[in-house]
């Protein structure tokens, strides 16, 4: 069975497909936990993991953020960068330990893009209306806050992608999957899914 990594537009039900998937499968997923196990190794705790998550941790801005709030020293500065580096490290153990899981954004694909057993999907949804109400679902806000949310979340995952990777995020050369939430449903991207993870490569 080939490990999965799922790529996901915000609001498209790239978790939810993660979770049935891991249920179906029988294999572990991995998302903001993650945080958690790559924070381990310098000791950060998870309020500050989460402030990075999945967010371009070099800008003009943040520099100016961070000397705002004080901090000069280059371990901070550093952070970001070794957030990610704990991220891939554990990715890569967990695969070592478990074999075949699925993981969640992170740029997994990537970390993992030279591995033969690891199938890379990327979910998105073609209705806005779709993302929208699954958003406004979860986190209970109006439908404007729901949009305002989709359009920073995308632009957090495209900007971390390209930032730590130089690839584009949801292009389509970069998977071997693309799967629309909005004409096929949880159900059956689970289908299609599990159907090429378990699929036995010809020789």
């Amino acid at each position: 069975m080939k490990t999965i990594t799922i790529s996901r537009q915000y609001g498209s039900g790239g978790r939810r497909v993660a979770s049935m998937l891991s249920e179906k499968l029988g294999i572990n997923f991995y998302d903001n936990n993650l945080l958690l196990i790559a924070g381990e190794k310098y000791g950060i705790s998870p309020g500050l993991m989460n402030e990075y998550d999945e967010k371009k941790g070099s800008s003009f801005l943040y520099g100016i953020g961070m000397l705002a709030d004080g901090y000069t020293n280059e371990d901070r500065i550093m952070l970001p960068y070794k957030l990610f580096q704990a991220q891939k490290e554990a990715i890569q153990r967990l695969m070592g330990e478990e074999g075949a899981c699925i993981f969640v954004g992170r740029c997994a694909d990537q970390i993992l893009k030279d591995r033969k057993d690891v199938l890379k999907v990327f979910i998105y949804a073609s209705e806005m209306e779709d993302r929208v109400n699954r958003v406004k679902g979860l986190d209970h806000i109006s439908q404007r806050q729901a949009l305002d949310r989709i359009a920073v979340k995308d632009k957090q995952r495209k900007d971390y992608y390209h930032f730590h990777t130089g690839q584009e995020w949801g292009k389509k050369e970069n998977y071997d999957l693309c799967l629309n939430t909005s004409t096929l449903g949880y159900e059956t991207c689970v289908e299609i899914i599990a159907a090429l993870a378990v699929k036995e490569d010809d020789n």
